[in-house]
């Protein structure tokens, strides 16, 4: 009989205990894995992203896969039983509780190479102006978006010679950075408005002045840019993207494309002397014959990737290469920012085409 009270207790504590683990799983699964999921996702993609820059400075194949999907198969299982042994000496019969408790977790992660068609329309299509636009009236500063995605303006050259392998010599963008700073000024006073006409197939430029020193500056943005202001200080300018067809009171823009950004990007990078008398990196010189500062440039302005021979303890995001570590440093905001922000244009191109070539599935073990 007080075998049989073990046994019942035994049965009952077991019980108890496989349902207080199957508790544990379901909905705290979910809890428990997105976030180990999310960041490992989001680093791998930063690090695929600021690697990529490298390789271009060194005249290396970038090379991009998208993770498409993530499956998680999560099994749980469990054993519960009674073992027992007979003695026949007093008191020698005992009964062994035998139970366990299993849970198993297999991800499987489907990445997508960003290749062929995809390629093109992602990476290598210039940057609409609509996107421009929304990124400009949604909290980016115009300096930054225009100084990344706009080549060219009117007759104002944003380092055209930067948007693919380094240059020789020094790249055109002093009246360029000029207009950044004026366009700047004036949209944090207000006297500039953006926005599309009410077929929404252009977009317009809203210039206006409110006194003699706002006029003043408005007439220097008007020379760089080729408009005039009338007789009540303002003028609406159009923009578009065909150079064959420049009118009066037009801002005709050429934008670079995501590989042309990340090229843009990719000058502004400390490269180990070493490397430079190897002859691994071109180097670009200025009109006085020495090495040109790509600090200097607006993109260059803005965003910076360091190295180092060892491993760095304070960087935002490190990747080795060729026996070195490129950084970006943790307290250089401006250049987290730009990288950003280069990520969100990355996004919005990707998000234009649908994929439909291999993929690379792998489960993780």
């Amino acid at each position: 009989m007080l075998c049989q009270k073990k046994y019942t207790l035994v049965l009952l504590l077991s019980i108890i205990l496989l349902s207080g683990c199957q508790s544990s799983f379901g909905p705290n699964v979910v809890k428990d894995t997105h976030p180990g999921y999310n960041s490992a996702i989001a680093t791998t993609l930063n690090h695929q992203m600021l690697l990529n820059l490298v390789r271009l400075k060194y005249r290396d194949e970038a090379y991009f896969l998208k993770v498409s999907s993530i499956t998680a198969s999560m099994s749980f299982s469990g054993n519960l039983g009674v073992s027992s042994s007979f003695d026949l000496a007093p008191g020698g019969n005992l009964i062994k509780p035998d139970f366990g408790v299993g849970y198993t977790d297999k991800p499987t992660i489907t990445y997508q190479p960003v290749q062929g068609e995809d390629f093109l329309k992602n990476v290598l299509s210039g940057i609409s102006l609509d996107a421009i636009m929304v990124l400009t009236q949604s909290g980016w500063s115009v300096e930054r978006v225009f100084g990344l995605c706009v080549e060219r303006t009117n007759k104002l050259l944003n380092a055209p010679t930067a948007s693919g392998p380094t240059p020789l010599q020094e790249p055109k963008f002093k009246r360029f950075k000029q207009l950044l700073l004026l366009l700047k000024h004036q949209l944090n006073q207000g006297n500039i408005e953006m926005g599309s006409d009410d077929s929404h197939r252009q977009i317009n430029i809203l210039f206006k002045a409110n006194n003699e020193h706002e006029i003043a500056e408005m007439n220097k943005l008007g020379k760089l840019l080729g408009f005039n202001l009338d007789k009540n200080h303002s003028a609406l300018v159009n923009l578009n993207t065909n150079f064959l067809k420049q009118a009066k009171n037009q801002l005709t823009i050429r934008t670079r494309s995501i590989l042309s950004i990340m090229f843009y990007l990719a000058q502004n990078i400390d490269i180990p002397i070493e490397h430079i008398q190897a002859g691994l990196v071109t180097i670009t010189k200025n009109q006085q014959g020495d090495a040109f500062n790509w600090s200097q440039t607006p993109a260059g302005s803005v965003f910076k990737i360091l190295s180092s021979r060892e491993k760095p303890e304070k960087a935002h995001l490190a990747i080795p290469y060729r026996n070195y570590w490129y950084y970006i440093a943790d307290n250089d905001l401006q250049s987290k920012t730009t990288f950003m922000l280069l990520k969100q244009l990355f996004d919005i191109q990707s998000g234009q085409t649908k994929f439909s070539g291999p993929a690379l599935t792998l489960p993780v073990r």
